[in-house]
């Protein structure tokens, strides 16, 4: 008997699990970078995310994390300590500001300075969106810029 009943609501338990599957998960994206008011020796941006939730449920966030790397080598990094939330089939733009690695911006100088360059630079930026409970969404975006010719 127990074992007729157990079957029979194995077909119920199932459909519960797939009702309790997570939402579509947000598409985070990079929309712009302005500069900050610098600080001392400190270089500083801006960086602008854009925050799509396609889920019939709200997103809630509990703080950022973005890392800039360029050329494979780290070059800036920043979070901020926000709490929101990005309601159901909405929308959000979320700043995060970060502090340019002044080793990087040597590297960098003195690369250009000895013509050890490529004519592209490669960048990669990733980060992520803290939640609560562990639901944190990660995201990554990488690319190449051209440089100017040297003259």
């Amino acid at each position: 008997m127990g074992r007729r009943l157990a079957l029979a609501a194995l077909p119920l338990l199932l459909a519960a699990c797939a009702t309790v599957a997570p939402d579509s998960a947000p598409k985070i994206d990079v929309v712009g970078i302005e500069p900050l008011p610098t600080l001392g020796p400190e270089f500083r941006l801006l960086v602008k995310l854009h925050i799509v939730n396609p889920s019939d449920t709200p997103l809630e966030y509990d703080g950022a994390y973005v890392e800039i790397n360029v050329d494979e080598r780290k070059y800036a990094d920043g979070v901020i300590d926000a709490r929101g939330s990005v309601p159901r089939f909405s929308e959000a733009m979320l700043s995060v500001p970060v502090t340019i690695n002044a080793m990087a911006v040597v590297r960098q100088a003195l690369s250009l300075a000895s013509g050890e360059r490529s004519p592209i630079m490669r960048y990669q930026l990733r980060g992520k969106l803290s939640g609560p409970l562990f639901h944190s969404h990660r995201f990554e975006t990488s690319g190449e810029l051209p440089l100017p010719a040297s003259r």
